[in-house]
């Protein structure tokens, strides 16, 4: 899709929080051109379509700059082997790339001013009801930790319940999501 750059601010949010900005951008833009697709956010960089991966976020921060990329699968979806994958493509018609980037460029430039005007903790909120429900089952490949999703600091840290009921902050990782884990009655 593209890529745009930040330069950083005295008084910005953490630059760690940009994933969730791009995020919140990114989901805000699908749902006004593709309505009937239902896509959630994957903490901390991912857009999923049916729970098939249709876009992610790369950051790569060079002294008080950020650059922010986003890949989308408007049509067309790479075979991987270690995941599925979608598009926003349905089956009467495709999203013209040109006009998707353009509205997310609007919607990105709209989520930065939040974030800079309200700090990353109304980013945080924002990003929550875009994403995959609490209770959601998780995996932290890297440290092997599991657990279930209990939302977002508001420092943008994934806050995970383990199995013996203790809550943790998760900064970076490869998050894995199995299904809303279902609570006793």
């Amino acid at each position: 899709m593209g890529s745009t750059v930040v330069h950083l601010t005295v008084g910005d949010p953490s630059a760690a929080t940009l994933a969730l900005v791009a995020g919140v951008a990114l989901a805000k833009t699908v749902a006004a051109l593709a309505p009937g697709v239902e896509a959630q956010l994957k903490w901390p960089n991912d857009l999923l379509v049916a729970g098939a991966k249709c876009a992610g976020i790369l950051m790569e921060r060079s002294r008080d700059s950020v650059v922010i990329g986003v890949g989308v699968n408007l049509v067309v979806a790479p075979d991987l082997p270690d995941r599925p994958t979608a598009t926003l493509a349905g089956k009467d018609a495709a999203i013209d790339r040109d006009h998707f980037a353009g509205a997310l460029a609007i919607a990105l430039t709209d989520a930065l001013w939040t974030w800079r005007q309200e700090g990353a903790a109304s980013i945080v909120r924002a990003w929550l009801p875009l994403a995959h429900p609490r209770g959601t089952a998780l995996r932290v490949s890297e440290q092997g930790i599991e657990g279930t999703f209990e939302g977002l600091a508001d420092d943008g840290a994934l806050r995970l319940r383990t199995a013996r009921g203790e809550t943790m902050l998760v900064h970076a990782g490869d998050v894995e999501l199995g299904r809303p884990v279902e609570k006793e009655r």
